[in-house]
């Protein structure tokens, strides 16, 4: 039977498993579900608290959640199919018995270090979909140990100084959990320790006495504590010379921590009342690829090429839900993604985008841009690919080049689209264009604007790739 997960996604195939290496695990299957159709992908930015007891599938692909709370899905008896993948899973929580009637989970392009063998399956419903279980625990148990190339004695030595408060499954020895524990102090962690998950405690100090042997580590998850600038050890950042990713979202810091680790690759230090970047804060940092900073008190004087100096590499910069007035100024050339979303932006600057040549998702819904904030052909972007205006006080459809696939412009107040206005190519060399280069176009949203239906069919003429309106 062919997976029924992530068939809503834009690459149209079908979802896949966990990646270690020399595996890779497609999703899990073990029966029919072929009176079951999964909806759209419902995408959250933070787990659910209930679910419909009466669904069939439940398709959160593409969230950012992050954490599952596994306890949800035991009460929808009716579930057949569950999709989580893209959903950047970094652990599952309270693993518990699967709901009766599961053929297919999909956990696909996550960041899961450890999950079948996490899952306490019972053994007296082992079934087809238990059996497909049972081999891909058995690759993921081989591949896990071989990669992680532990000896013996070290994977004891490892388990031996497990902390007290914590669990250190002997499946992945180089992972420590001590999240959900209510712990006010970090544990004393073992050497050997590459993943480490502390998010959900009370703890108020990031301590370099408890980090002290924990040199190896490369993830480390301190989400939803009560971290503030001063328990910030330095020599905490010191210890750990190998980090890879560095979550502190949901914590009280008021300041970008320093010295970060020059390793990193991932920052997330999401909804904290941070208002300052330290100059040279990120000083010797060219492999940060993600710098996440939604949900904060950053104001213009605070993003500035000097505040963002040394991100040679940045791909992903997310300032949504600040307090900023004004397009940041100074972003690496290498910016990719932009999310603004939230903030209080009334204009952007004539030539903005002239430095950021790469960016091919920007975002700025719920914001206060009109069109006399818009330079004409502001975003004639080769590479761009999404734009989101959503929330915002257009009047008018902004030009937007070829390439553009994806367009949000709900919730504005214009009156009217005229496809002679808006076409990247004039009505009059459409017939020049071959299929392939023509017109991008597949998705617009112009709902909550004054616009009333039909749409004019010369706008399914210029895009002819257009496969979803929404007014």
């Amino acid at each position: 039977m062919a997976c029924k997960c992530g068939r809503d996604q834009a690459s149209g195939q079908n979802a896949l498993g966990l990646s270690f290496p020399g595996f890779l695990l497609p999703c899990v299957t073990g029966g029919g579900v072929s009176g079951c159709e999964c909806p759209q992908a419902t995408i959250l930015a933070q787990f659910p608290s209930k679910a419909p007891p009466e669904s069939c599938c439940l398709n959160y692909s593409g969230s950012t959640f992050g954490s599952v709370t596994w306890a949800l899905f035991s009460n929808v008896t009716a579930l057949e199919v569950l999709d989580l993948s893209d959903s950047n899973i970094t652990h599952i929580q309270g693993a518990a018995a699967l709901p009766a009637q599961l053929s297919e989970l999909c956990v696909g392009r996550n960041v899961l270090t450890a999950l079948l063998l996490e899952l306490p399956f019972d053994k007296k419903r082992l079934s087809a979909i238990m059996d497909v279980f049972l081999v891909f625990s058995t690759l993921l148990l081989a591949s896990t140990v071989s990669s992680q190339d532990i000896p013996y004695e070290a994977l004891l030595a490892q388990l031996h100084a497990c902390p007290q408060e914590c669990r250190c499954p002997p499946s992945f020895p180089h992972a420590v959990y001590c999240d959900n524990r209510g712990l006010k102090r970090i544990p004393v962690i073992p050497p050997n320790t590459w993943y480490l998950y502390l998010h959900n405690n009370l703890i108020d100090v990031l301590s370099e006495q408890a980090l002290r042997n924990a040199t190896q580590l490369r993830w480390i998850n301190l989400n939803r504590n009560k971290i503030t600038d001063e328990g910030v050890d330095e020599g905490a950042m010191k210890a750990m010379p190998g980090l890879l990713h560095l979550y502190m979202e949901d914590n009280l810091l008021t300041t970008v921590p320093t010295p970060l680790p020059t390793s990193l690759e991932q920052l997330r230090l999401s909804r904290n009342k941070i208002s300052k970047i330290p100059a040279g804060a990120f000083s010797g940092m060219d492999h940060l690829s993600l710098l996440d900073l939604q949900g904060n008190k950053l104001e213009d004087d605070s993003v500035t090429e000097q505040s963002l100096k040394g991100l040679s590499g940045l791909v992903q910069l997310n300032l949504a839900k600040n307090n900023l007035k004004s397009m940041p100024g100074g972003l690496p050339v290498t910016t990719t993604q932009l999310f603004l979303d939230k903030n209080a932006i009334e204009k952007i600057p004539d030539n903005y985008f002239k430095g950021l040549p790469k960016v091919a998702f920007l975002r700025l819904n719920y914001n206060k841009l009109g069109n006399g904030g818009l330079p004409k052909n502001v975003f004639n972007l080769s590479n761009i690919l999404d734009l989101q205006l959503s929330h915002n006080q257009l009047t008018e459809v902004p030009p937007f080049p070829l390439s553009l696939e994806h367009l949000h412009l709900d919730h504005n107040k214009i009156k009217s689209v005229n496809a002679s206005d808006i076409c990247p190519v004039p009505p009059s060399e459409l017939d020049d264009y071959i299929y392939e280069r023509g017109p991008r176009l597949r998705y617009l949203r112009l709902d909550g604007n004054e616009i009333k239906p039909p749409i004019p069919r010369d706008m399914l003429i210029c895009f002819q790739l257009l496969r979803a309106i929404v007014i």
